[in-house]
């Protein structure tokens, strides 16, 4: 049977992708292999062959730009291959394309911290219905799947097993173990959460922030009904309660 029903030789189709973000603060080519290092607890299979962006927000431009030849190798070591670099200023520009690296010009200005605002104590509400862009998910996700709930929440009423990812712009609801990984606010809503009835996530990520959990859980949270929220550059686990 023939599989292309067109008769093209290619179709285009929109498709969503989902990248890592390697935010760099600075250049040094052994400081950031050692950062590597410490952060994957030298584990060969902590990132998955996965795409990463390379954020140059934060770099200190007076200093000496990013040898780009080394750093995609470096990363690739990692097991991340880098396609394209955000926030990169004109002068990178060029540089960046001569090494085959794409600008991604999608990433908006930083906002200003809002002004505080009085607090208001208003009347409890009943909870609201789940909203039409709700993804809902029925079924166990296994290992080697990932879900990706664009623009919205993503519920799971199944269990998240080991080696599964499941990826949310919005807050992360699973109703049964998560075992696997789950990131929340992908798109870089740094107020999304993560909920589960059961704790035994092996990486947590809320903006872009993410946690393992190598030397254990907070005392008293393995196997508990937790949240996770994202306070300043931290990750907070904590009980439903709480």
């Amino acid at each position: 049977m023939q599989k292309n029903q067109t008769g093209k030789p290619i179709d285009i189709k929109i498709s969503t992708v989902v990248a890592i973000s390697a935010i760099l603060h600075q250049t040094d080519p052994a400081k950031l292999d050692a950062a590597m290092r410490d952060m994957t607890g030298g584990e060969a299979d902590f990132f998955d062959d996965e795409l990463a962006v390379i954020d140059v927000g934060d770099l200190d431009l007076t200093g000496p730009p990013p040898d780009w030849t080394l750093l995609v190798n470096l990363l690739k070591s990692y097991r991340l291959h880098a396609v394209a670099v955000r926030n990169a200023p004109p002068a990178m520009e060029a540089d960046i394309l001569a090494h085959g690296l794409t600008l991604d010009r999608s990433a908006k200005p930083r906002a200003a911290a809002p002004e505080p605002v009085r607090q208001v104590v208003a009347a409890p509400v009943a909870p609201a219905a789940i909203a039409a862009g709700t993804m809902v998910v029925d079924t166990p996700v296994r290992a080697g799947q990932r879900v990706y709930a664009r623009g919205c929440d993503l519920i799971i009423t199944a269990a998240v097993n080991n080696g599964a990812e499941v990826i949310a712009d919005g807050s992360i609801h699973v109703y049964a173990p998560l075992r696997g990984r789950a990131l929340a606010g992908a798109s870089g809503n740094a107020d999304a959460r993560i909920f589960t009835s059961l704790m035994e996530a092996e990486l947590v990520s809320i903006a872009g922030i993410y946690r393992t959990f190598e030397n254990g859980y907070p005392q008293g949270l393995a196997n508990h009904a937790v949240q996770i929220r994202l306070v300043g550059d931290r990750l907070d686990v904590l009980s439903v309660n709480s």
